[in-house]
């Protein structure tokens, strides 16, 4: 077999580069990780991602989503604009195509942050995906995480556990699995971290292609 097929830094050059998913159960910690990354200097594209649901206190435009009005966003399904979408509890929210081919074509690794459902979609699309599923060591941690935020009422909280068990049922769909404890946040993101460093090293590694 030829070297051409094989990792490019058999010739000395880069891997290619890849496009990971964070995905789990609401109020795992995808945002907690996600933004201790960004402190640690992870050097990765982090495609943020588009919401139709209001700005809460604190969020930034185009830092911690890309707040589109319903509209706005359903003129983007209708164009294919975007590279997964779902109505999440009554919102839409979805990934813009553009700024992933972007970072790919420059050869910056890709992290998306989205949920379970959306996940299941960039694998079909993307086979070559590293899903890595972040879960919570139980569902009463969770639920205070869930409760300790305090952006959801009593009710629609007990909806979001409600589907914990589907979620954790889809597990064997994703490449690898991080346990977040309260309180552990470092340990976790230290775990992603060794994931991608030894995905960089795959004899034959991952291509990506949108």
């Amino acid at each position: 077999m030829s070297l051409d097929d094989l990792n490019p830094i058999l010739r000395g050059e880069r891997p290619p580069p890849l496009l990971v998913v964070l995905s789990g159960p609401s109020g795992v910690g995808k945002d907690s990780a996600l933004m201790r990354m960004r402190e640690l200097g992870f050097p990765f594209h982090f495609v943020v991602t588009a919401t139709s649901r209001p700005q809460r206190p604190g969020e930034i435009d185009g830092i911690d989503y890309h707040f589109l009005s319903v509209e706005e966003f359903e003129r983007m399904i209708e164009q294919n604009e975007l590279l997964e979408w779902a109505m999440v509890y009554g919102h839409y929210k979805g990934i813009p195509k553009w700024e992933v081919r972007q970072a790919l074509a420059s050869g910056k690794d890709v992290v998306l942050r989205i949920d379970v459902q959306g996940a299941q979609t960039i694998r079909r699309l993307a086979p070559d995906a590293v899903l890595i599923f972040i879960a919570p060591p139980n569902l009463d941690e969770l639920r205070r995480r869930l409760q300790w935020r305090r952006t959801e009422t009593a009710g629609q909280i007990e909806t979001r556990l409600a589907r914990v068990p589907d979620e954790m049922n889809q597990i064997s769909d994703f490449d690898y699995v991080v346990i977040n404890h309260e309180d552990r946040l470092d340990e976790a993101v230290g775990q992603i971290r060794s994931i991608i460093r030894a995905e960089k090293q795959r004899v034959r590694p991952r291509a990506v292609k949108l």
